[in-house]
């Protein structure tokens, strides 16, 4: 069949349905049943029919696409939610751009004038630390019914959110080293102002307090997420004199770096210190040791939060919670051990 020619009805015709299910299909296809949607794939195969979105978004005033923040591309954490995100968009009409925030360029563009100009048509945003007057762009203009922060949010405004539950993963943390027989347990932050750095640093301190923990000043090292903070790091714990047995890192990059910093320092992971991660991601069950660490379900971060903006748009049925809070998980692995008893004189 020529191309240029298929239409609709070509489409209706070869799958054996009306032209108004393949319509639904193709803009709907939760309304349809799943027989109706594989006819007319198939016969969108067999066709060689291509739907015009241009004129399509044109007549229904919208984009037809969504705009995804991301902090920093460059951090593998990120991979797993943005598979989870396009998962999801992969089924409708909807494409994606992803904005990496960490790029200065990028920071300066005013993202009120995406919805404006009509560029996009929703945001889901993993960057907590968007202004105060970008967000309050977005109430003054009406859009923020189509914003989703994702991972990471802001406690300035009351914006839908899918997050983890990442004081009761600091928590597990503690609770996993503690077990061990650890009682001198240091922590390794997230950048300050960070709200992933409060959540995680207020759910270890509730732990050590409820299980009457020492605490040290010197114990609680700042850090920001990356390798070299906690390369940093083992440098500080190489030289305390009163130095912890293990560590909590808030993000697997912050104990990837801590442990080679501490192996530079002549220092044993884990039998000298066992380290605790946050996270999960590909590369911490393949280092040296391999990590224990808290388990984010990052895909189903992105599904949520995916599924989460349709819903505000308009393209899903139903209406999903405001706030989505995501289970965490403990990870064993070989970066934490028993303390072994200390040496007798």
């Amino acid at each position: 069949m020529d191309r240029k020619a298929v239409t609709v009805q070509d489409v209706a015709r070869v799958a054996g349905v009306s032209t108004a299910t393949v319509s639904r299909a193709l803009s709907d296809p939760n309304k349809v049943s799943e027989d109706a949607r594989t006819a007319v794939k198939n016969a969108i195969s067999a066709t060689g029919y291509r739907l015009n979105k241009a004129a399509r978004n044109l007549r229904k005033q919208q984009a037809g696409a969504v705009l995804i923040l991301v902090p920093n591309l460059g951090n593998p954490f990120f991979s797993q939610i943005l598979q989870g995100i396009s998962a999801v968009f992969s089924e409708t009409e909807f494409s994606i751009l992803v904005s990496d925030t960490s790029d200065p360029s990028e920071r300066d563009l005013n993202l009120v004038d995406y919805f404006l100009d009509r560029r996009i048509d929703g945001l889901i945003s993993l960057d907590g630390a968007l202004s105060i007057s970008e967000l309050e762009l977005f109430k003054h203009h009406s859009v923020d019914d189509r914003i989703v922060f994702a991972c990471e949010w802001s406690p300035l405004v009351d914006f839908p959110s899918v997050r983890s539950n990442n004081a009761m993963g600091a928590k597990l943390a503690i609770q996993h080293l503690y077990d061990l027989g650890h009682r001198k347990i240091a922590h390794i932050t997230g950048p300050e102002g960070n709200v992933l750095t409060r959540e995680r640093r207020e759910g270890m301190l509730q732990a050590r307090q409820k299980l009457n923990l020492p605490t040290c000043a010197e114990w609680i090292i700042r850090g920001d997420f990356s390798l070299n903070s906690g390369f940093l790091a083992a440098q500080e714990i190489a030289g305390m004199d009163d130095r912890p047995t293990a560590v909590f890192c808030a993000s697997d990059m912050v104990a990837i770096g801590l442990i080679s910093g501490l192996k530079r320092e002549g220092i044993s992971v884990p039998n000298d210190i066992s380290v605790v991660g946050f996270d999960d991601i590909e590369i911490a069950e393949f280092c040296d040791p391999p990590l224990t660490t808290i388990k984010q379900n990052r895909v189903g971060l992105g599904r949520a939060a995916a599924e989460q903006l349709l819903s505000q748009m308009g393209a899903r049925v139903g209406k999903p919670d405001r706030i989505l809070q995501l289970d965490v998980q403990i990870q064993t692995r070989e970066s934490t051990a028993v303390l072994a008893p200390s040496p007798v004189d």
